[in-house]
């Protein structure tokens, strides 16, 4: 996995303009690989690529894109250990994790939009009757609204999940007829190009599909201001899809943004605690805290707080810290030294904040990798910079309330971001009337899992638009109404 990786353009495997960067194993500090770092030209290269190829894709039967997705998922799944071994090795995710959460997901994604390329594009409107008037004779008017591909769409993913976060964008958008630029996230890309080359053996034209990576600022900056470019789809950072939504301002291009995420997990009076704790308790181990639909914010109403902390406390104590590779381990490393000193700066913080420090906060003692203990912050207020800002790593913050459940409705929804958000209740109806109430793209009652048809996608700073499921085939997609006379 050492050998040095070339860009996909136009169908072509090319050497890249700026050299070549290495890709570094968070848990053994060792290289995995030698990923290319692109030129801007190249990257506009590859948009004009796409750009090209866009009229002939776009004209293809859904029966052939639908082919083509299946036997791009068949070869992933051919090649499944070996794309495991990657992924796990650029993110460090456990096993477990990498098999069944990273490459698993992937496969079955270009699966889902193989059979979302067959779903129909035309919705039928009801016939309208039109008196006479300074527009013409009376009559019926019908009218139908088809969904037309967007374009050209660059894909800019995330580092926590370097096959389910790009599958989720690359399928549902060729589903759709677009051809795709994508651009990976730097600490792990490798695995987006194994991705490329399962599409290119199942039989992608040239220029549908084109893959740029880098560390430059340059190499994503071209990615969204290229002319040829019609749509951004970013997951990341709030910060950089402002900016992001700036540039594409400018040239009207689409957008579809799932940025930074700060999830308020309500745990009312008459929550199941252990429920709430093993619920809560899981954000350390997937991709040790790396995920923006984690439920970070622990609010608890104050009959339950003291049993609640020291319930997720123990939990925390079962969470095996350590080599993903082996069995056992619960959490993994996060992605890299300058991201361990940054969540390691919030654990600082809080306990400058005045937050109490019940588990965790010590760097865990390896000899190698970028570890970060799972760490639980109690007696927290709403102002801490520890319950406002996005840690993005194995940091939850519990914040106590006294009344009712409009108090934790009003401290939930007091934030910058609405992802998604929990709500733990033995009163289903009530857990539901709280749902209604928070100002989040989405709500887990009394459960973390998430239905994979459902819309996803953030209020506030964490988004714009929707995709998963059918949703992701409309975000990739325009309408265009159809007139005539009847």
């Amino acid at each position: 996995m050492t050998e040095s990786q070339r860009l996909f353009i136009g169908g072509e495997w090319v050497e890249p303009g700026a050299g070549h960067y290495d890709v570094v194993d968070p848990a053994r500090e060792t290289v995995v690989g030698h990923a290319p770092e692109a030129s801007r030209q190249q990257v506009y290269d590859a948009a004009r690529a796409a750009r090209d190829a866009f009229e002939p894709w776009s004209r293809t039967k859904p029966e052939e894109r639908a082919a083509i997705l299946d036997r791009a998922a068949d070869l992933m799944q051919r090649d499944f250990a070996g794309n495991a071994e990657l992924a796990q090795a650029e993110s460090g995710a456990t096993t477990g994790t990498a098999r069944g959460m990273q490459v698993a997901v992937g496969v079955s994604r270009f699966r889902r939009y193989a059979k979302g390329a067959l779903e129909p594009v035309e919705e039928a409107m009801t016939p309208q009757i039109n008196e006479a008037g300074p527009m013409g004779k009376a009559g019926v008017t019908g009218a139908l609204a088809v969904r037309q591909p967007v374009g050209v769409v660059t894909c800019i993913t995330s580092y926590n999940n370097p096959w389910a976060n790009p599958a989720g964008k690359i399928a549902p958008a060729l589903a759709m007829g677009n051809t795709v630029l994508v651009k990976p996230a730097p600490q792990d890309p490798l695995s987006v190009f194994r991705m490329a080359a399962a599409l290119e053996e199942a039989g992608v034209p040239a220029g549908v599909v084109n893959v740029v990576s880098g560390t430059e600022v340059a190499v994503g900056e071209a990615a969204v201001d290229a002319p040829d470019v019609d749509m951004v789809s970013f997951t990341g950072s709030t910060a950089v899809g402002q900016r992001i939504g700036e540039v594409c301002g400018r040239s009207m291009k689409r957008q579809l943004m799932e940025l930074g995420g700060k999830g308020a997990a309500i745990v009312l009076d008459d929550a199941d605690l252990d429920s709430a704790v093993a619920g809560i308790g899981t954000t350390y181990a997937f991709y040790s805290g790396q995920i923006c639909t984690a439920p970070t914010r622990a609010i608890v109403h104050r009959s339950v707080y003291d049993e609640f902390v020291a319930k997720l406390t123990a939990y925390i104590g079962y969470m095996k810290v350590g080599d993903p590779r082996t069995k056992g381990t619960v959490l993994g490393p996060v992605i890299s030294a300058a991201h361990r000193e940054r969540v390691e700066s919030y654990v600082e913080l809080g306990r400058k904040e005045g937050a109490t420090v019940v588990a965790g906060g010590e760097r865990p003692a390896l000899e190698e990798g970028f570890y970060v203990a799972p760490t639980l912050l109690a007696d927290c207020t709403n102002d801490m910079r520890v319950v406002r800002e996005e840690i993005f790593g194995p940091v939850v913050a519990v914040v106590p309330f006294d009344g009712d459940e409009d108090e934790a409705v009003a401290l939930a929804n007091d934030s910058d971001y609405g992802l998604i958000d929990y709500v733990w209740s033995g009163d289903v109806a009530r857990a539901f009337r709280v749902a209604r109430r928070l100002r989040a793209g989405g709500v887990g009652v009394n459960t973390i899992g998430r239905n994979m048809e459902a819309p996803f996608g953030g209020f506030k700073k964490s988004g714009v638009g929707r995709d998963v499921g059918s949703y992701a085939l409309h975000a990739y997609s325009e309408w265009q109404s159809i007139v005539w006379p009847g």
